[in-house]
């Protein structure tokens, strides 16, 4: 059976998100790390590319965007999903906008629906505008990522600036009429020469009317709420049956890496640190000293090791994480890009040394260091298992006993590191 619904995600915590919203709605779902040279195996109902764009230079992220585009059409997948992060990570420049344009003009799409909602993750849409829980992105903390800040919560505002055309609304009015009044308003948007249109969802019951109203199109765009009602359109349409994998952990040691410096991770390093497991954390000036990675790597993983070996449940955090204003004086310091490049050099070296020392379970926090992690690993697809928290499924490496978690930074409870640890493993 061909593929039927292809995915392309511009970070690697986003594209297991929307892997795991496919698969508990019932898709044979299977993760790409990047693009793969060899066709889907059989049976893969929903494939998800996993990419490294979200902060490239926008021509790059397009030609990488459409290359993913080519091996999904290439599986037999006709309809198609372009996934961002939910509280729309970008820059004025992109990247988008320039990929959802790119991606609709290779497919021949007539519209595409906007909607980074994810309600179970405090994200909705109301007005056009993003909240994060009841305050307006722009004030809720996460605004300021070092290298995608998003400051508009105003998300036609935002994506305008960024696209070639103009954009589109759904206004909640019409989505709480159902399919039928979303289908209406957005070809009388496609009509006005509106080709993004952006919609509102406060509820996963708006997501999935969304789905029932733009299943059927050729493109869709947003968070991985916006797919949560496409596995019901294909089992309506007759092109699905519902298939639900088996799920086995891995035995062995297990290690958590962060990067992130959202408000959610940040707490999430204290509680880990609070509840007595060992932490490392990692300095900015430790890591420029330490050129690509090497010899710190080293003396990380073999602390690592150190606390395997004292207690084989033993769940060691290495972080550099920090609060804004620290990462902030770093990058002054440094430079942004510099410190970027060498804390994710830094971070896949030490997954890699990780695994060297006989780590079999890997949480990673972070979309650039996930990204990292993943491609010092060189992990090609992965399987989708059990949903750990929201947004965060647990996933296993295909030929290879090894059991990871990639978060999103803002993904997660208090506890998250040992609970995800802890789903990794075999019962």
């Amino acid at each position: 059976m061909a593929m039927i619904l292809g995915c392309v995600a511009d970070d690697f915590t986003g594209a297991s998100d929307l892997a795991n919203t496919l698969a508990q709605g019932g898709m044979a779902t299977t993760l790409y790390a990047g693009v793969p040279e060899a066709p889907a195996a059989e049976g893969v109902q929903a494939g998800v590319v996993a990419l490294k764009s979200r902060t490239i230079p926008p021509a790059e992220a397009v030609a990488q965007s459409l290359a993913a585009l080519d091996w999904l059409q290439a599986q037999g997948a006709l309809s198609f999903v372009f996934k961002y992060c939910s509280t729309f990570d970008s820059t004025d420049a992109g990247n988008i906008g320039p990929v959802a344009e790119a991606m609709m003009d290779a497919t021949g799409a007539a519209r595409a629906l906007v909607c980074p909602a994810f309600p179970g993750a405090g994200r909705t849409v109301y007005q056009g505008h993003l909240f994060v829980g009841d305050r307006l992105l722009s004030e809720s903390g996460m605004e300021n990522h070092p290298l995608t800040p998003m400051r508009d919560p105003d998300i036609r505002r935002a994506l305008a600036r960024q696209s070639r055309g103009p954009v589109g609304h759904v206004p909640l009015s019409i989505v709480e009429r159902g399919p039928a009044a979303v289908a209406e308003a957005m070809a009388a948007e496609t009509q006005a020469g509106r080709r993004l249109i952006v919609a509102d969802a406060l509820t996963d019951a708006h997501l999935i009317d969304l789905g029932a109203a733009a299943g059927r199109d050729t493109l869709i765009t947003g968070g991985s709420g916006v797919a949560t009602g496409l596995p019901g359109v294909f089992l309506a349409q007759g092109l699905i049956s519902v298939s639900r994998a088996r799920w086995e952990g891995v035995d062995g040691p297990g290690a958590a890496v962060a990067g992130s410096v959202s408000r959610a991770t940040q707490a999430q390093v204290a509680a880990h640190r609070a509840a007595g497991f060992a932490a490392r954390t990692v300095t900015p000036e430790e890591a420029m000293a330490q050129g690509d990675g090497g010899p710190l790597a080293d003396e990380l993983a073999d602390w690592a090791a150190e606390q395997w070996s004292r207690d084989p449940a033993a769940a060691p955090l290495i972080y550099t994480t920090a609060d804004p204003e620290a990462v902030s004086a770093a990058q002054a310091r440094h430079g942004r890009e510099a410190l970027s490049a060498r804390f994710e050099s830094l971070t896949g070296a030490v997954a890699a040394a990780l695994l060297a020392r006989g780590a079999r379970r890997l949480v990673s926090a972070g979309g650039e260091t996930s990204g990292a992690v993943v491609a010092a690993l060189g992990l090609r697809a992965m399987a989708i298992g059990p949903e750990i928290d929201p947004g965060v499924p647990a996933l296993k490496a295909e030929g290879r006993p090894l059991a990871l978690a990639l978060k999103s930074g803002n993904f997660g409870g208090p506890a998250f590191f040992a609970k995800a640890l802890a789903a990794l493993g075999k019962p």
